[in-house]
C-alpha cells in the first residue's frame, strides 16, 4: 500500500529533475509546489487558531465550570465547539498532509537503487551534497570538511524547527508563553538527534519547506491572525448573552386531611 505513494514521489521528481537537471533543485521545486498547494489550507488553519485563542477564555471557563462532571463538561465543550462553528483539529490539517510526502521521501532515499532500478545513477545536490542519500552521521566519518554540507544542514533542521514555536510564544503570555519556549527547545534538541540519522534529502526538503513557512509566518500568517483575531473578537462581542438558568424543582404542597 505505501509502495504506490512512494512511486508517486519518484515519478514526480523524475519530471522534474528532465528540465531542472539536478536532483537537489528538483527537491527543492518539489516543496515550493506542495507549500503552494497548502497555502489556502496554512490559512485556514492559521485563522483557526486565531480563532481558538480569542475562545480560550470560555473554554478554560467551561473546564473549570464543570470540572467534577468530565461528562457534563465534554458535552459543553461541544456545544460550544457547535455553537460557534469551530474545529479544534483544523490547525493540525497542512502537517497532516505533508506527514506522508516526508515519510515517502524518506523511504525513497533510504532504497533508492531499489525503486530507480538503475546503477550509477548519483543523486545529488550540484556539488554541495554530492550524495542524498547518505547521512550527517555517515558523512561525520570521513571527515568534517566532507560533512560541513551535511551539517549545516542538520543545524538547520534544528534550528527551523524551533523558530515557528518561538514566534507563536510571543502572542502568549506567563506560564504559557514560558512552557512553549521550553518545548520548542526540547523540540529542537531532539530534531539534532532525529536529523543525524535522516537522509540528507529528507533534511533539504524539510529545510526549504521549514524556511518558506517562517518567511510566510513573518509576511502574511501574523496579518491573517491579527484580522481574524479581531473578527472573532467582535462577533463574540455582539453574540446574544446566554443564561443558564437551573430550575429548581417544586416540591408537591400538602393537601388538608378532611
Amino acid at each position: 500500500m505505501w509502495d504506490w505513494i512512494v512511486q508517486i514521489l519518484l515519478q514526480i521528481l523524475r519530471f522534474i529533475q528532465g528540465f531542472a537537471s539536478d536532483w537537489g533543485l528538483s527537491i527543492i521545486i518539489l516543496t515550493v509546489i506542495v507549500r503552494l498547494i497548502l497555502t489556502p489550507l496554512l490559512l485556514k488553519s492559521t485563522k483557526s487558531t486565531a480563532r481558538m485563542q480569542v475562545l480560550q477564555p470560555k473554554l478554560m471557563e467551561i473546564q473549570q465550570k464543570y470540572a467534577d462532571d468530565p461528562q457534563r463538561q465534554a458535552e459543553e465543550m461541544q456545544k460550544f465547539y457547535s455553537e460557534n462553528k469551530f474545529n479544534p483539529l483544523g490547525g493540525c490539517l497542512p502537517l497532516l498532509i505533508q506527514m506522508p510526502i516526508l515519510l515517502a521521501l524518506f523511504t525513497l532515499l533510504r532504497n533508492l537503487p531499489g525503486y530507480i532500478g538503475e546503477s550509477g545513477v548519483v543523486f545529488s545536490f550540484y556539488n554541495i551534497m554530492p550524495d542524498l542519500t547518505t547521512t550527517p552521521g555517515a558523512q561525520w566519518a570521513n571527515g568534517i570538511a566532507t560533512a560541513l554540507p551535511y551539517l549545516i544542514s542538520l543545524i538547520l533542521f534544528g534550528i527551523l524547527t524551533v523558530i515557528p514555536s518561538l514566534y507563536q510564544s510571543h502572542n502568549q503570555t506567563g506560564q504559557q508563553a514560558s512552557s512553549m519556549r521550553t518545548m520548542a527547545l526540547v523540540m529542537g534538541i531532539m530534531m539534532l538527534w532525529l536529523g543525524w540519522n535522516l537522509p540528507a534529502g529528507v533534511l533539504l526538503y524539510y529545510d526549504v519547506s521549514s524556511l518558506w513557512q517562517v518567511a510566510q509566518q513573518i509576511f502574511v500568517t501574523r496579518r491573517v491572525m491579527e484580522k481574524a483575531k479581531a473578527e472573532e473578537e467582535e462577533r463574540l462581542a455582539h453574540a446574544p448573552i446566554e443564561v443558564d438558568v437551573v430550575r429548581r424543582e417544586h416540591k408537591a404542597r400538602p393537601r388538608k386531611k378532611n
